[in-house]
């Protein structure tokens, strides 16, 4: 059962990083698609039917680690309070943006919350992506399972790092540019006109960046943990994973230059699944390793919740998901097709 819940909490945090992800792309980049008042609100509407919605993953994977792996959830949510709270404050600060600009009252209002919107898309998947880098680093546990990290140290990862150092930065921006290009993929999939070729460009600029990032990467986290590829040595079948990595990067790049939106949009959902199932698959059965020593790592075992409670949600997890999976089905079909400068049908103007 810790397994099969390990299993789905990758899975509904992959789903958050999916949907939301272009949601969050878009965002980061609206500065630099949308140079008209018009073209910034067609961005907008790009987005504004499904966004809130696409936060109901995060909802769910955190009720769901909370329940599922009680350990993990009081050790990190305690020992990340600072960044967490600063997460928070840039969820909020994103949606009071984009909801409140269609009920701005005057130019300077609006403004604002473009570049509140802006500022806290750009933000959110460099926190997010630090938040990786710190489970894949490593955090100093002590013998009860908890911990406490400053913002940064010395910006180097060691017994004793920060929150930040040169390798959670580094995956901060591996987050960004990977997310900033999904989200011109999706925008340039919804729109039509000089924000779908402004978008197009983004897109495939990405797709140069993506592949250094990604070695980038790999090479650093060897570097800072060298036990990540023990899982992939133990299972050759695993490599399967980075296969998929190289191959969605592969038909990316190729659809972006081709104009062929649909598959760049979906190539760009296969390398952030694949992105993420190879840590998952890199990390288990540890959820969060120890910096220091190993012994004192919170495997899925250690941090699980009883196993009648388990086997209890797992009778109604299905229910939840179907009506999620419903209610996204609804909601994507309705709002599906192109958007264009003149369209203003979802209200988000």
């Amino acid at each position: 059962m810790v397994t099969f819940w390990f299993l789905l909490v990758a899975i509904m945090l992959v789903a958050y990083v999916v949907f939301d992800g272009f949601d969050l792309g878009v965002g980061a980049i609206a500065k630099w698609v949308a140079r008209t008042p018009a073209e910034r609100a067609l961005v907008r509407r790009s987005i504004g039917p499904v966004w809130d919605a696409n936060e109901v993953w995060l909802v769910a994977a955190g009720g769901v680690l909370y329940f599922a792996f009680p350990q993990l959830y009081a050790s990190s949510f305690s020992g990340f309070y600072l960044p967490l709270m600063m997460v928070l404050w840039l969820l909020i600060g994103r949606a009071l943006g984009l909801e409140l600009r269609s009920h701005a009252g005057d130019e300077l209002l609006g403004q604002s919350c473009d570049a509140i919107f802006s500022a806290c898309s750009l933000l959110l998947p460099v926190f997010f992506g630090a938040a990786l880098g710190n489970v894949i680093r490593g955090v100093p546990l002590d013998a009860e399972g908890s911990f406490f990290l400053p913002l940064w140290t010395n910006f180097r990862p060691g017994r004793d790092p920060g929150v930040l150092d040169w390798y959670t930065v580094l995956c901060g921006v591996v987050a960004l540019v990977a997310l900033a290009t999904h989200g011109a993929h999706f925008l340039a999939l919804r729109t039509d006109g000089p924000v779908n070729a402004r978008a197009r460009r983004i897109g495939r600029a990405g797709t140069y960046a993506l592949p250094v990032l990604t070695l980038a990467s790999l090479a650093a986290t060897t570097a800072v943990r060298p036990t990540v590829l023990d899982n992939f040595r133990r299972a050759p079948t695993g490599l399967a994973i980075p296969l998929v990595v190289a191959v969605s990067l592969a038909l990316m790049a190729a659809a972006a230059h081709r104009g062929r939106e649909k598959l760049a949009f979906a190539a760009s959902v296969g390398y952030l699944a694949s992105m993420l199932a190879g840590a998952a698959f890199a990390l288990y059965p540890v959820l969060l390793p120890s910096s220091g020593d190993p012994a004192r790592s919170l495997t899925v075992t250690d941090a699980a919740a009883g196993s009648h409670a388990m086997r209890v949600a797992a009778l109604w997890w299905p229910v939840a998901f179907l009506l999620v999976a419903a209610t996204f089905t609804y909601l994507y079909r309705t709002f599906r097709g192109k958007l264009s400068t003149g369209d203003t049908a979802d209200g988000y103007h």
